[in-house]
């Protein structure tokens, strides 16, 4: 494990790179609270594919993100490339599952191929449908729940998703307000374990959620229900420990980041583009195409890292094998190549949805289809309600370069204005 003088030798290095100008290093050092949309043009003006004197290549190009995100030859990490802190731990010689690093996210095939056929039946276009009515139930019951004014991510934005998935999972409800705390401690570190305190809480996380979804697993054997756990459990029994743990701790991280923030930074969208907001209250066909414009736009997933597994050209670059590769996709999004004014917010965009916002490829967002229903719904019925909503406050952005989104955005839903702090 690192000492805090090499956690501190680390952040000096990067902050120092960031200085001069490196683009990798810029991306890693930037305040979480900072836009970050400034830099990323920076880069573009620098070229489809710029160097880091930290080893890497950082590239905005659209096509290129979307081309290496599609090409097999270009691989996903076990570990944090970015800070080069293995987050495994063992305790009692057993390993303590890390949801996110040891789930099929972070595996290539065949085992990426294997584990996500498993789940994939419970987010087909089908299954989805089916679940559209009770989604809608879920957000109607937690906008009843709401005062005149209210914290927009911790009692809305962050419920919806939590029951939502809670549910998918089999998760009974005394259990999933503690879905929040987890996925804030997990999102933090997923561009980077910088502190020895910061290894310390997400280590204290992991051993909690393995103690609390091995339960689970047991309750699930012995009384299946109608859910992702106990399907895993009774129609995969040959499944190892460490997958069912992994892919169960995926599900329920990814099914809740993304959403939480996709709803936040679309709030946030409607309050800075209030012409938006008549029509996205009245109409849920108008409100599918503001979801997919705050993908495209501010999207909760900023950038991925690929590793080229042999020697290959990269848009004219020879890449040597191990070599990073900085995707940017909330750049990539705002390709002028591909988007026509890309600064600007146009839910009626004819092709906003060739935004890389859920990845591409074999790494697609499994529940891509999910997080559209549940932000469209959650935001056409949130403005219904609630016409006149108007920030109460200044916003807190999360502590992550990687997740943007907002952790606290404190709201009034009458019509007496105030002014919105955020960047």
């Amino acid at each position: 494990m690192k000492t805090a003088a090499q956690f501190f030798a680390l952040r000096t290095l990067v902050r120092g790179y960031a200085l001069l100008g490196d683009p990798y290093a810029g991306v890693m050092a930037s305040p979480p609270d900072r836009d970050p949309y400034p830099m990323y043009e920076k880069v573009r003006a620098k070229g489809d594919m710029v160097r880091s004197r930290m080893g890497a290549y950082v590239t905005p190009s659209r096509a290129i993100c979307d081309s290496v995100l599609r090409d097999n030859r270009f691989i996903t990490a076990t570990f944090d490339e970015a800070s080069m802190v293995p987050i495994t731990l063992v305790q009692d010689g057993e390993k303590i599952v890390n949801p996110v690093q040891d789930s099929f996210l972070m595996k290539n095939p065949p085992d990426h191929t294997r584990l996500r056929k498993l789940v994939q039946p419970f987010f087909t276009p089908r299954a989805l449908k089916d679940r559209t009515e009770s989604i809608k139930r879920i957000v109607t019951d937690h906008l009843d729940r709401l005062g005149d004014r209210f914290d927009v991510v911790a009692e809305f934005a962050s419920q919806v998703p939590i029951q939502v998935i809670a549910d998918l999972l089999g998760v009974p409800d005394e259990n999933k307000e503690i879905f929040a705390r987890w996925g804030s401690s997990l999102a933090e570190t997923l561009d980077g374990v910088w502190s020895h305190q910061q290894l310390k809480n997400l280590h204290a996380t992991i051993i909690e959620y393995n103690d609390f979804i091995d339960v689970l697993i047991d309750e699930r054997r012995r009384d299946p229900k109608d859910d992702i756990v106990s399907h895993l459990v009774t129609q995969h029994e040959d499944l190892s420990r460490e997958d069912l743990v992994a892919t169960t701790g995926l599900l329920l991280f990814a099914g809740f980041e993304t959403t939480v923030n996709l709803i936040s930074n679309g709030v946030l969208k409607a309050f800075e583009n209030p012409h938006t907001v008549a029509p996205l209250s009245q109409s849920p066909e108008y409100a599918e195409g503001f979801v997919e414009e705050v993908l495209r736009l501010d999207p909760p997933v900023q950038y991925t890292i690929r590793w080229p597994k042999e020697r290959l050209e990269l848009a004219g670059v020879s890449l040597p094998k191990g070599m990073p590769v900085m995707l940017m996709l909330a750049a990539a999004n705002r390709d002028p190549r591909v988007f026509k004014d890309p600064l600007k917010f146009d839910p009626t965009r004819s092709n906003a949805r060739e935004h890389l916002a859920f990845s591409a490829g074999i790494h697609y967002c499994i529940g891509a289809g999910l997080s559209r229903i549940e932000g469209s719904i959650a935001l056409h019925e949130l403005f219904k309600r609630f016409p006149h909503l108007a920030a109460d406050g200044p916003v807190t952005r999360r502590k992550s370069k990687l997740i943007r989104g907002a952790l606290r955005l404190p709201v009034r839903a009458n019509e007496t204005k105030r002014s919105l702090a955020v960047k």
